[in-house]
């Protein structure tokens, strides 16, 4: 008989397993704003969608040296519904820490927003010092009142791309109190990274928390337990050994999903989801499964990891 091999499941990378302190994760701008390439379009790093749900698009493979070229394949596909965005501060960075912030002074005029942001009476404006700063960021908000899943709108600092600090001060400057349309930042057949929380399933055993076997059908004190919890001496449990708990809920990013289509509003009419509802804004199909459940607010991000190929879809209709 041949030896069995079986390694323990369950990723230590992330640990401990537990809730996600917030819906809506962060990005590490630093990190992502280092892997862009020179002569790449300037302008914000990422956006802020809702998930719609999944489905299969049909497309032409234009893909060179591909087994099914010219061909119409189908592939699975999730929906992204992105409201336009607005931004309403600036972030000045001296270092890791933040040296100012500079607020706009149109959120008197946006009810949510003051729900969302406790902001004095008189938003005075600051005077912009740049000796010293490292970094520039703005805080964003989205409407979610517009795609009709929630009142409250979701915050969010985003990264932006350009040569030096004076030119993203620069662009700051001139994006406050705009809208920011998904077709300003992503195209199509791009490849973006996906932030966001998964879905959440509870406090679970060990066997769906980590995999491990089913003992025998007379083993003692429980069949879906592990054996041991561990050695007499150190008398303490260890963090490796599988212990029930809570799974899901998790923030988690996924690399490098490809962009299929970026719908605008003429697209989007008539398109309706169960436990969604109607789409009524732009949106991004991605190509494979995303994290999280309906209705989750995603944070789309420009790649950290490039892929060396891409593959050429021409995107046809959905197949429902």
């Amino acid at each position: 008989m041949p030896k069995k091999h079986r390694p323990r499941k369950g990723s230590l990378q992330f640990w401990p397993r537990k809730r996600a302190a917030k819906i809506l994760p962060s990005g590490n701008w630093k990190a992502i704003a280092a892997s862009q390439k020179e002569g790449e379009r300037e302008g914000l790093l990422g956006f802020v969608g809702y998930k719609v749900g999944m489905t299969t698009a049909s497309v032409q493979d234009l893909t060179p040296n591909s087994m099914t070229i010219n061909e119409q394949i189908v592939l699975p596909a999730t929906i992204i519904e992105c409201p336009p965005m607005k931004v309403f501060s600036i972030r000045l960075y001296k270092g890791d820490k933040t040296e100012t912030e500079m607020l706009a002074e149109h959120i008197d005029k946006e009810k949510e927003l003051k729900r969302k942001v406790k902001l004095p009476k008189q938003v005075k404006k600051k005077e912009a010092n740049l000796d010293g700063i490292t970094d520039v960021r703005v805080l964003c908000y989205t409407q979610p009142k517009l795609a009709k899943i929630k009142k409250k709108p979701d915050i969010c600092e985003i990264g932006i791309k350009a040569e030096n600090v004076e030119k993203k001060f620069e662009i700051a400057k001139s994006l406050i109190g705009k809208e920011i349309n998904i077709a300003d930042v992503f195209s199509a057949l791009e490849l973006i990274d996906i932030r966001a929380v998964t879905k959440g399933k509870g406090y679970s055993g060990t066997v769906k928390r980590f995999g491990i076997g089913l003992k025998q059908k007379k083993g003692e004190k429980g069949q879906r337990r592990p054996g041991s919890l561990g050695p007499w001496t150190p008398s303490k449990v260890g963090f490796r050994a599988p212990m029930a708990g809570q799974l899901g809920f998790f923030s988690r990013v996924q690399y490098n999903n490809q962009i299929l289509l970026a719908g605008g509003r003429e697209e989007a009419s008539g398109l309706s989801f169960n436990g969604y509802g109607i789409i009524r804004n732009p949106f991004l199909v991605v190509k494979g499964s995303l994290q999280g459940s309906r209705k989750r607010p995603l944070l789309i991000t420009t790649p950290l990891r490039k892929k060396r190929r891409l593959g050429n879809y021409k995107f046809t209709k959905f197949v429902r």
